[in-house]
This record gives structure tokens, sequence and C-alpha cells, in this order.
């Protein structure tokens, strides 16, 4: 007879999916005998359902709370018989769920609302990384994150995007509402001159709405590759593992890459604390400047050299450049 199936809850956001891909592994882990269920939303539900850390994938489709539908899925979590719920979301709107699925016996719930049966109230926790968040909540619940979890089953192909045999993925895009959290493209555009002199192609990846970026680094760099609006999210990791490095801001796609083992470098300015957020992979550093109009391109071309060079990316006799 199998165990009770067991809830996860993680509803977004893209970087913090991907930061959680330890903590699905470890859950799964944890309970062998167990009917994993995964409660997200519409954008992660079809690739995380390939996933083998869950046997069933769950919509929460951002409903306002006034919602009726909030009764439906109420009333399916109740029915489910859950043993335990990881909230991996720890926010509001999974607080609210905690909370609608009562009054009465509830399932064990690991997580920071208050009513908890492992609840973690760390005071650090609005200061920790994500990650390390994440390992202080599931410890509780005898749960460890895997640092590295096999991302196997995101194996698609990239040939269809014509990418060079040594090719950098450029990600100059992030939230449309913070432009201080972008490096100016005609940075990314002489950045991607410098590595084709050393025979790295360039391609720049992003949503479609980031096309004008794409537009304004090809001006000057006309043999990269525009990546913008062409890939889906099942395509992040196999890129990820098709790139000899990628460069970027503080923006979702490059803790998808970071996860898929590639060097990464993240560039951060004052709006955002690398600290908290930064990418995490085995090859994965970043550069802080309060104001990315400040970062010189001498300085991330050393950077990203650099990285190549501790990864053993460098091409045979491949010189770094000299320091800035």
């Amino acid at each position: 007879m199998s165990a009770a199936p067991i809830l996860v809850v993680k509803l977004g956001a893209l970087g913090d999916v991907a930061q959680a891909f330890g903590a699905f592994a470890a859950i799964r882990a944890r309970h062998p005998g167990s009917r994993v269920v995964l409660l997200t939303t519409p954008p992660y539900a079809g690739l995380l359902a390939r996933a083998p850390w869950f046997d069933e994938v769950w919509l929460e489709e951002r409903l306002p709370f006034w919602r009726l539908a909030w009764v439906g899925l109420r009333a399916r979590i109740r029915a489910a018989g859950f043993a335990r719920v990881y909230d991996l979301q720890t926010s509001d709107r999974s607080d609210w769920i905690f909370r609608m699925i009562g009054p009465g016996p509830r399932p064990e719930w690991v997580g920071r609302v208050a009513g908890a049966s492992h609840r973690h109230d760390d005071p650090r926790r609005d200061v920790l990384h994500t990650q390390e968040r994440l390992a202080g909540q599931l410890a509780s619940a005898g749960v460890v994150p895997q640092a590295a979890p096999d991302l196997f089953w995101m194996d698609g192909g990239v040939a269809r995007f014509g990418l060079p045999a040594r090719v950098a993925l450029l990600v100059p895009g992030a939230s449309p509402h913070r432009p201080a959290k972008r490096w100016p493209a005609e940075r990314f555009a002489a950045l991607a001159r410098r590595l084709a002199a050393r025979g790295i192609g360039c391609a720049v990846l992003g949503a479609a709405a980031d096309a004008p970026l794409a537009a304004r680094i090809r001006a000057e760099a006309p043999d990269a590759i525009d990546l913008c609006g062409r890939t889906a999210l099942a395509d992040l990791v196999p890129l990820g593992r098709a790139c000899v490095l990628a460069i970027g801001n503080d923006t979702g796609p490059m803790h998808w890459i970071a996860a898929a083992g590639a060097p990464v470098l993240a560039l951060f300015s004052e709006e955002s604390d690398p600290a908290l957020c930064a990418p995490r992979g085995r090859a994965a550093r970043f550069l802080r400047q309060p104001d990315l109009a400040g970062l010189g391109v001498d300085d991330v071309e050393a950077a990203a050299l650099g990285l190549l060079d501790a990864a053993g990316r460098l091409s045979p006799g491949e010189a770094l450049p000299a320091s800035p």
C-alpha cells in the first residue's frame, strides 16, 4: 500500500522555479512511495509535468481571492488526503491556501505561515539567498535539497537555431519596469565583437519583447544570432548545455542556464542583491556595480574569460586579457 500523497506548492517566478529544482528532487527522494503533486501556474505546468519529481501537476491560475474557483481548489486539496504540503512559494498567496483549507484538520505544512506544523521562523529569512532559505525551511522536515539535480528530462535539441560550435549566450533583458537592472545594449554589442575575435559566436536570448535590444546589439555585432521570441522554456537548459558561457543581467533565464551547469556571469546593479538571488550552479559568478552604466566592457570581458579559464573552456593556447 502506497503512502499518503504529498503536495508541493511552487507558483513562480521564472528564476525562483529554477532555484527550487534541488528542493523538488529532494522531496521526491524523501517520499519514494508517495504520489507527489505539484501546484503551479500555467507557464510552468507543461514542462514540469515531464519532470521525474511529480506524479501529477495541478494549476493555480492566479485568480483573485474572491473568485469561487478557490472553493474548488479547497475541496480538491481536502479530498486528496495529503499527508504533507511543502510550501516552496511562501507568499501571501500560498499562506492563503493554508488558511482556506481549514477549519478542521490540515495536512502537515512546511512553510512560513503561522500555524504550520513545520514553520520556518528563522529571523534571517529575508536576508538569506533563495536556496539557503529553502534549505533551512526543509531541514525541519528532514529534507536536504540536492545541489545539482539531474535535468536529463529537459533534453530538447537546439540544432534548429543554427548556433556555432562555440557560442556565448547574451541575455540583455530584465524586468521592463526596472531598467536599472540592464547593462547597456551597446556594451553587450562591444563584448560580442570581442568574443567573436576569439572565435566565440554570440546568440542573444530573450522574450519577444527583447527584440529591440537584440536589434541594437546586432546593429554593431551583425554576426550575433537573434533568438528573442524564438525559444520556449524547455529550450533554456539545452541551450545552457550547448553554450560555452552565458553573460546577462539579473533575470530568470540566467538561473535556468546556470542549472544546466554552464559557466554563467550575472551582472547586478544596486536594484537587486546577489547575496539574495544570484544564480547558483557549478560555474556561476557575478559582477556588481551600483549603476550598470559604470560597468565597463573590459571588466566584463576579463571576468567572462576568467570564468571560461576556470571551467577549462578556453581554446588551447588562448591567452587571458590583461587586467584593466
